[in-house]
């Protein structure tokens, strides 16, 4: 029997659930299919989700063909409506070994639904998915799914549904197993992760989760966290950026704009000066913290003034990396009701952004040169720092160990150690 081809598109929390579903896949007894975890951020998401699935029907012409994720969730029958599609399953489905062995029982072949999707809103609990984690150094762990919040630009709340948190022990638990696994280094993602606990009994926060981990597992080397809401950062949460050497400095943060007016139309839950209060505040608890960020261009009604706030936050902002999304519309959102930028300044204005975001790395690489970094090898001859940064080693190095180096320059978008 082969195995199934697995294709992801789209986030981390993407590719870490495609990791579980190869486990539920492989005990149901899945062999000859093809899975395609879709993304629905934007319409061309959805487009190269399409465009993906035709061609891999067109590699594995008999393949059993199932397309899942938020895309699939947020319009099943756009994907049904392919005759390339064998089943459209939905993002709380597609985590249940239920769903997969229906696919081989021999007195449900043929019998179930096409479109195996249900009402995400419905959803109050998420399962502490437990893999391995990804290759031999880093492992990521969900500790949080969906969001409650209704950002003006984004679908994602109607393809994850509402915010679910899995709770505390079950976290500290699965770690205690991936570091017994021989892993260094365990990210915490989820959707909206900041708004971890709200759903738990006494209403912990992020800051707390972290601070438990951290104690409760001494033997974790590394704890990173994925993408924040920096204006929802709790107390704890920054006391831990203070406090805690085995937490990594280095956060992607959720800003998407610069300018006021935007962000209030995006409804955001910031303004410009927060996000820069925020990142002062962080960089003066831990000075060698650096900052990514996602910003969007063209955001409807946008102008060049306010276009050129997002250019400046970057300084002000001090940030290093930087996610540009040319803005695309999406139906079913209130942004796509607003008035729009056209598309030639929409692309000019993201490339103008990346530019400016290229410039902030350079100057990062930079200032590297001579500085001794403990450095996380992903490879004989690639790794990343303490801030994420990505390293090329002129020698190979044990893969999946934490090795001391000095760097010694730096190309386009790594250091050279």
């Amino acid at each position: 029997m082969s195995a199934p081809v697995f294709s992801t598109l789209g986030c981390r929390l993407n590719a870490y659930e495609t990791e579980a579903m190869k486990e539920l896949a492989a005990t149901a007894g899945i062999g000859d299919a093809v899975i395609v975890n879709t993304c629905a951020v934007t319409a061309e998401a959805v487009r190269k989700a399409k465009q993906e699935i035709r061609k891999l029907r067109r590699e594995n012409p008999e393949a059993m063909l199932i397309v899942t994720g938020c895309a699939a969730q947020t319009e099943p029958e756009t994907f049904a409506a392919m005759p390339e599609v064998t089943r459209v399953i939905g993002n709380t489905e597609k985590m249940q070994a239920a769903t997969w062995t229906a696919l081989t029982a021999p007195d449900l072949i043929g019998k179930t639904e096409k479109i195996m999707v249900d009402d995400i809103m419905s959803v109050t609990e998420t399962a502490g998915h437990l893999i391995d984690g990804f290759g031999r150094h880093r492992a990521y762990v969900q500790v949080q799914n969906g969001c409650d919040h209704r950002c003006t630009f984004c679908i994602i709340p109607y393809g994850r549904g509402n915010s679910r948190s899995v709770p505390a022990g079950v976290v500290v638990d699965q770690i205690k197993r991936l570091v017994d696994k021989g892993f260094l280094e365990v990210v915490l993602t989820g959707v909206d992760l900041t708004s971890w606990g709200a759903d738990l009994p006494g209403g912990p926060r992020l800051g707390d989760l972290v601070m438990r981990i951290l104690r409760l597992v001494p033997d974790l080397a590394r704890l990173r966290i994925s993408s924040i809401d920096s204006i929802e950062a709790d107390e704890r949460l920054m006391q831990a950026i203070a406090t805690e050497p085995r937490l990594m400095p280095h956060l992607h943060l959720s800003l998407q704009h610069g300018d006021d007016l935007i962000l209030k139309r995006m409804k955001r839950r910031h303004l410009r000066d927060d996000a820069i209060r925020f990142c002062e505040e962080a960089r003066r608890l831990r000075p060698d913290i650096v900052f990514g960020a996602d910003i969007i261009a063209g955001f409807p009604t946008e102008t060049e003034a306010m276009f050129d706030n997002s250019l400046k936050l970057v300084e002000d902002c001090g940030l290093t990396f930087l996610h540009v999304f040319p803005y695309s519309r999406r139906d079913g959102t209130p942004a796509a009701r607003m008035p729009q930028v056209k598309g030639p300044a929409i692309r000019d204005r993201a490339a103008r952004l990346r530019a400016q975001g290229d410039a902030a790395l350079a100057r990062h690489l930079a200032a590297q040169r001579g500085v001794t970094h403990r450095i996380l090898t992903e490879g004989p001859r690639m790794g990343r720092t303490e801030q994420f940064t990505e390293v090329a080693f002129a020698a190979d190095q044990p893969v999946g160990a934490v090795v001391a180096a000095r760097i010694t320059g730096a190309g386009d978008r790594a250091l050279l150690a």
